[in-house]
């Protein structure tokens, strides 16, 4: 969009499927951040993973640390494992991958979205469009990123 205004969607993934992209009117608060994850992930994470061995990511976020969602996930912590996340490892975050897919797709479509709605839309088909490969891949990534982040503990990061 030339210059007019932007949405803002909130995503999740596993190896197996791209989750629902939600849109997020204003900013992320707490309170909204904590009724995705009850209302959206909770339910995919039971469906998914019924004995309960998934692991939900999540990154240090201000609506993410928040005490209401930390009580919220203590509450659920037999549904599946929530990983903890190192502090100042923001290029560890795999989605942000798949944010740099959606934005390149947005950036070549000609023509460009003209409104609000067309980049909601453009949005959301960008993201069906994310090969298997791309989300499979930044998942299998992560046991090796994670160990250079701890190995490193500090400075830029080499993936």
């Amino acid at each position: 969009m030339g210059g007019g205004g932007s949405v803002m969607v909130w995503g999740m993934f596993s190896w197996h499927d791209l989750g629902p992209l939600i849109r997020v009117e204003q900013c992320l608060t707490s309170t909204t951040y904590l009724s995705i994850v009850a209302d959206q992930v909770h339910p995919i994470m039971l469906m998914a993973y019924p004995s309960g061995d998934g692991f939900f990511q999540q990154d240090n976020a201000p609506c993410h640390s928040a005490r209401i969602v930390q009580e919220w996930f203590q509450e659920h912590e037999g549904d599946f494992t929530l990983l903890r996340w190192p502090p100042q490892s923001p290029g560890l975050n795999p989605i942000e991958h798949l944010w740099d897919e959606v934005k390149r797709a947005i950036r070549q479509l000609v023509p460009q979205p003209s409104n609000l709605t067309e980049l909601d839309s453009a949005i959301h088909q960008a993201w069906c469009q994310i090969p298997c490969i791309t989300f499979q891949h930044l998942v299998e990534s992560m046991p090796r990123r994670i160990a250079t982040v701890l190995k490193a503990k500090s400075g830029p990061k080499k993936y």
